[in-house]
């Protein structure tokens, strides 16, 4: 019998990737073609990848919550907004309301330096910015989406409903 136990393989098997999570008293819902990135930073409450129609197509969506810390709204816009060399124009800034909660939007396209700030990057072209800070229950929640402007443009309408969702079950 140990023999036998000992020639059969030992399988582990995998959780499902969860389909809801909770970022900073939000309860995000990830539509299904919306792939979980297993987090490997600290400062990240959760990762996102979109998948395109190839590798080189994806957006990744990024969470941030730091309770009451984290650094003003302007502060985090203009530190997004500053890792892309955009266009004359294509900066946008969009204050606004959504079922009650204050939720600033920030976007731009031109030319991306990916990477943690101050370690290498990496300057990735035709790229875009989505991002939303979510003024929430517990501290603002910071939900940043970057990938090829195509992707990013293609993805504008779900990622807003996306957004929208999780607000509607704020605590």
């Amino acid at each position: 019998m140990l023999l036998l136990a000992a020639l059969v393989p030992v399988v582990t098997v995998r959780a499902d990737d969860p389909t809801t999570f909770d970022v900073g008293g939000l309860k995000f819902t990830r539509p299904t073609e919306w792939k979980w990135v297993e987090v490997t930073s600290p400062m990240r409450k959760a990762q996102l990848k979109v998948p395109g129609a190839t590798a080189e197509q994806n957006a990744d969506i990024t969470f941030f919550h730091f309770g009451s810390g984290g650094g003003d709204v302007n502060a985090n816009v203009q530190r997004w907004l500053m890792q892309f060399k955009s266009a004359e124009g294509a900066e946008k800034i969009e204050p606004q309301e959504i079922a009650g909660t204050k939720v600033t939007l920030a976007s731009t396209e031109g030319t991306f330096s990916s990477g943690m700030p101050g370690g290498p990057t990496a300057a990735l072209e035709n790229y875009a910015l989505l991002g939303a800070i979510i003024e929430g229950p517990e501290g603002n929640v910071f939900v940043k989406m970057t990938g090829p402007a195509p992707m990013l443009k293609a993805t504008r309408a779900q990622f807003l409903d996306f957004i929208t969702a999780a607000i509607k079950t704020k605590k």
